[in-house]
């Protein structure tokens, strides 16, 4: 089965064509700037590339410009959209009303619409993208696989907010998390590495320009950073993570600014942007503190206390700790901020081997000493294949 996988966000589109029984991917790309003029970037066979100017004035002309891409001229990879046989779909917010992935109806859609105050940047453009492909691709199934679905096993202690109930009974204001098909997918390829599917606590850290962690047992998240909203949690390339009411009242009052103002500097002016003055990319931040800069010193050991905080309440909230996963762009690639996440957590079993941690790679590897009672892995995300295989199963009828 070949499945279209499909990320609409507000002014972009990103894709790929994946076979879920293989885990082969024929191609991937991403439409940007849609709505200002357009660029398509658009990835296949042998690290093959190309490139595209042209205008897209809306989503419909974009996913219009991706499929005649996939079917004719150079960078072609099918005969004809008659290859795709379902579409699946990333859903950032599904609320309590989706604890999986479904097939996409006009009811999912209606209860998504509803769903949008809690989202209101991406539920909008996700139901855009399954519009227009129920228009250009009649009679295939579309399937939404929610970002918020994995965190619904969170038990209501761990989700409530301590603000007086009706606020959770009257407008659904509690924690929901962010990021779950790369938790679970993480964490299942943890318990794959521990060869243990029973009685397993791990804590995945999905670490990247959004970043939140979670903590699993058996399989089921109990807990995760992020909240509401994705601005909760750790500190991240735009975005504050946890910040005191009081400190965002007393902001607002000295610089004389709205609520929505305040929110876009949390957003998109604080995190890692917000402290070392010079990017949002770790990497340049990481390059300018080998120079000396000392904001981004701070920015960086922000981070990594900020990542180490969370893992040291989820051992506690787990009992204990199997493994400890690294997963995402900062998560795999930035070998400075596991070590110093994982410094000083000897008493929980954690002891990383530097040069394991130091050694880079693209496959899954345990970075842990021989002697760390518990596991330190860093493993590869795969959110596109967790939504082609969840959209391949409800489409054969294996997942009910």
């Amino acid at each position: 089965m070949l499945v279209f996988i499909l990320n609409a966000g507000s002014s972009s589109l990103k894709y790929q064509l994946m076979n879920p029984v293989t885990k082969e991917t024929l191609a991937a790309g991403i439409c940007e700037r849609i709505g200002i003029d357009g660029l398509l970037k658009h990835e296949f066979g042998n690290d093959q590339e190309l490139k595209i100017d042209v205008n897209m004035p809306t989503h419909k002309e974009a996913i219009e410009l991706v499929l005649r891409t996939l079917t004719d001229g150079e960078g072609k990879v099918i005969d004809s959209i008659d290859d795709i046989e379902a579409i699946g779909h990333r859903a950032v917010h599904g609320g309590e009303e989706f604890a999986s992935s479904v097939m996409v109806t006009d009811k999912v859609i209606e209860t998504m619409k509803k769903l949008i105050p809690l989202a209101p940047l991406h539920n909008p453009a996700n139901i855009m993208g399954m519009e227009i492909c129920q228009e250009l691709m009649p009679g295939k199934p579309n399937v939404a696989v929610f970002d918020t679905a994995f965190h619904q096993t969170m038990p209501d202690y761990a989700y409530m907010y301590a603000l007086p109930k009706d606020q959770y009974t009257k407008h659904g204001i509690r924690k929901y998390g962010f990021h779950g098909t790369s938790h679970f997918f993480v964490s299942n390829e943890a318990r794959k590495m521990l060869d243990k599917k029973h009685n397993t606590r791990i804590i995945v850290c999905h670490l990247g320009n959004g970043s939140s962690v979670s903590a699993v047992q058996d399989g089921e998240c109990i807990d995760t950073s992020m909240g509401l909203t994705p601005v909760q949690g750790l500190m991240m390339g735009t975005r504050a993570g946890d910040v005191g009411a009081g400190a965002l009242q007393y902001m607002m009052s000295q610089e004389n600014i709205t609520i929505d103002e305040a929110l876009n500097i949390m957003n998109k002016k604080s995190g890692i942007l917000g402290i070392s003055g010079k990017s949002s990319d770790l990497r340049e931040v990481l390059e300018g503190m080998q120079e000396g800069d000392d904001n981004c010193r701070l920015a960086v050991d922000m981070v990594a206390y900020n990542i180490k905080k969370y893992v040291g309440a989820y051992v506690a909230a787990l009992d204990g700790i199997d493994a400890l996963c690294f997963t995402g762009g900062i998560g795999e690639n930035a070998a400075l901020i596991r070590e110093k996440v994982c410094a000083g957590l000897d008493a929980m079993g954690l002891v990383i081997d530097p040069v394991k941690n130091n050694k880079r790679s693209r496959e899954a590897r345990d970075i842990a000493t021989n002697g760390s009672s518990s596991r330190i892995f860093v493993i590869p995300t795969n959110e596109e294949y967790v939504i082609a295989n969840d959209t391949f199963k409800i489409v054969s009828g294996l997942e009910k």
